[in-house]
């Protein structure tokens, strides 16, 4: 049995018109996006709130994990770390001026 595709000219199309289709996907606006729609606390923020609950827990700052963070009214961060094991939540504005560090 041979099959060519002059002998099936529509399937071809349609074949050839499915795939197309599929292939186009819209993606969300760039605001829209996961990535782009959480702000976080910049790394170096982050970093030095780490440093802050390390002193105040008195452990070495290599065992001080941030675990997470989100924007504050008055126009800082409170990041929230991890201590080995021992939770603190620490209030950083823009300048980079730790405000608090409190256990969680």
């Amino acid at each position: 049995m041979r099959i060519s595709l002059e002998s099936r000219p529509l399937c071809a199309l349609l074949l050839c018109s499915l795939s197309a289709i599929a292939a186009c996907q819209s993606s969300p606006p760039p605001d829209q996006m996961s990535r782009t729609a959480v702000q976080t606390a910049p790394a170096d923020l982050q970093l030095l709130c780490a440093d802050a609950a390390a002193k105040q827990a008195g452990l070495d700052r290599a065992k001080i994990l941030p675990t997470g963070s989100r924007p504050v009214d008055a126009g800082g961060f409170t990041v929230d770390l991890d201590a080995s094991g021992r939770k603190f939540s620490c209030v950083i504005d823009n300048m980079g001026i730790v405000k608090s560090v409190q256990p969680a």
